[in-house]
């Protein structure tokens, strides 16, 4: 039985791209011949990743205030080292009172 006619919309498939090729489609938007709009549409890429890039390539330049490319990779690293850090942390508080159970 089909559900109300309403379909969900397909999504396409997350894809990724070099720092070459972001570089190059930086590079056509602030030229400044065509637009970002063009641009993206030109690449069939989003007009929202391609404004991001440039936002990015303007924060990595220092035209921009934001985090550099560098301190989001390194305070993703970070993170993840972190939220390992705290599950190991949670393993010895278990197995600390799993042994203190087993001593009394």
């Amino acid at each position: 039985m089909e559900s109300m006619g309403k379909k969900k919309p397909r999504r396409r498939p997350r894809r990724s791209f070099t720092p070459e090729f972001k570089a190059e489609i930086v590079g056509l938007c602030r030229r400044g011949d065509r637009s970002v709009g063009q641009v993206a549409k030109d690449f069939e890429l989003t007009e929202t990743a391609v404004r991001d890039w440039v936002k990015q390539a303007e924060v990595d330049a220092g035209e921009r205030n934001g985090l550099t490319s560098g301190e989001r990779e390194e305070l993703a690293a970070l993170r993840r080292e972190n939220r390992r850090l705290r599950e190991d942390v949670d393993i010895l508080k278990r197995a600390t009172a799993f042994f203190a159970k087993e001593t009394r």
